[in-house]
């Protein structure tokens, strides 16, 4: 491995003030953090108005936050000439603009430090406000609009896009106001095998108006190039699809399906217990113990919760709890098994035997048969576009979160929204190359 070429410490190349049009030429120390005096590189003697030579004339101050060396906030303190032109007698200052934008107070070291900083480490605003040494609302606006020209807005982001999924997140737990939203996901990565699925955009609501309005905004080479569609049982969310989507595959994703499985098994634990015993569920009751063992696959189950299932279905009030049971089972099974054709012959039985001759005291077996005879087409499309499960869309919506709980929640949507492409936009090979 060939040896580093080590030169003389220079402070301007180690604080990068020269990617910044600057040269450092002092520095000052204290506990509060540290200040560099810094110059403008060029001299910009030259005047704009008439083309004349300018002379010097003074110099002026001009503070900008940097980024943070040693857990110190950082200043940049750049003395600014200022010229006047010999010939109309024009004043103007050396140009700073490499440095920071007109009237800015934070540079553009900073505040590209500050948006890693939200997408590589996932800090907090105030965290990176701290770090700045900055108010939080000055280091919210310039990172976010940072964020937006450079990751955001990139009119590139949508390229390449096949297979999304579409769901409904609740960004805040408060009673004013809508607390939905709709999050559309990119699963191509994740059904290609070439990476994790990434946040494409949210939308304020959770209907079928706004899904479908925000695909009709979208561009029809775009639309065209979609070809599957993940959702839940949302029907508004199939319906936008087929109208905007027409040649788009929908699909029920198996995270969802089986969750209508588990609910229903659910309800049924839950009315024979009440039916039999008189009462909700107590810490002594053979179902109420037995709630999360139900929940468990059949092959996971371990001796002890197989021996717990054998005496709760040996008696015959749980009856209806078992024969629900085993309908769960099977729809789980059914998405287990490796070879999906096998898996799809499996499935579409299931849904064949809840959909008729199911006794009436099955209530729940009954109404679970109904949503699956409605969207059986589109829990069967599963198997033949394997990769398409919305729970990747799952876990972006834990990852957002993960963002409101380290952010002390938000008020602001359109705040929560950049915040959240950024946080979940999969941006991090844009900022980091060996992301």
């Amino acid at each position: 491995m060939p040896q580093p070429t080590f030169v003389t410490p220079d402070l301007t190349t180690f604080c990068r003030l020269d990617e910044l049009g600057l040269y450092a030429v002092g520095q000052h120390l204290s506990p509060g953090g540290a200040v560099l005096e810094c110059r403008v590189l060029e001299p910009d003697r030259w005047c704009r108005k008439c083309g004349c030579e300018g002379a010097p004339r003074d110099t002026v101050p001009r503070r900008l936050a940097h980024e943070p060396f040693g857990h110190r906030p950082t200043t940049l303190l750049i003395r600014v000439r200022r010229y006047k032109c010999s010939g109309c007698g024009r004043v103007w200052r050396q140009d700073t603009s490499k440095a920071a934008p007109a009237r800015a107070k934070i540079s553009r070291g900073a505040v590209a430090w500050g948006l890693a900083g939200l997408v590589l480490d996932h800090l907090s605003v105030s965290r990176v406000a701290a770090g700045l040494g900055v108010s939080w609302s000055a280091a919210n606006a310039a990172i976010l609009a940072e964020g937006k020209r450079r990751l955001i807005d990139d009119p590139c982001r949508f390229d390449g896009v096949t297979t999304i999924g579409v769901d409904e997140h609740v960004w805040r737990h408060t009673r004013k106001g809508d607390k939905y939203v709709t999050v559309i996901i990119d699963l191509t990565p994740n059904r290609n095998k070439a990476g994790p699925a990434r946040l494409l955009d949210m939308i304020e609501g959770r209907s079928k108006a706004v899904f479908k309005q925000w695909l009709a905004g979208r561009p029809k080479a775009w639309r065209d190039g979609i070809e599957v569609v993940a959702m839940d049982g949302f029907s508004g969310f199939k319906t936008a699809a087929a109208e905007e989507l027409p040649d788009a595959v929908p699909v029920m994703d198996p995270f969802h399906v089986v969750r209508l499985a588990g609910d229903g098994l659910d309800r049924c634990r839950q009315r024979v217990q009440q039916a039999t015993l008189g009462h909700r569920g107590r810490a002594g009751d053979p179902l109420y113990k037995a709630r999360r063992t139900l929940h468990t696959g059949d092959s996971l189950l371990t001796d002890k919760q197989r021996a717990r299932l054998e005496t709760l279905f040996g008696s015959d009030e749980h009856v209806e709890v078992e024969a629900t049971w085993g309908i769960y089972q099977c729809i789980v099974a059914a998405y287990r098994e490796p070879d999906t054709n096998r898996g799809k012959t499996m499935m579409n039985a299931v849904i064949d035997s809840v959909t008729s001759g199911v006794p009436t005291a099955l209530t729940e077996i009954r109404r679970l048969g109904r949503t699956l005879k409605q969207r059986a087409a589109d829990i069967l499309a599963f198997f033949d576009h394997p990769g398409t499960s919305n729970g990747p869309t799952e876990a972006i919506n834990g990852r957002l979160e993960h963002l409101r709980g380290t952010a002390l929640g938000f008020r602001n949507l359109s705040h929560y929204i950049a915040r959240s492409l950024l946080q979940a936009g999969g941006f991090r090979r844009h900022l980091h190359p060996r992301s």
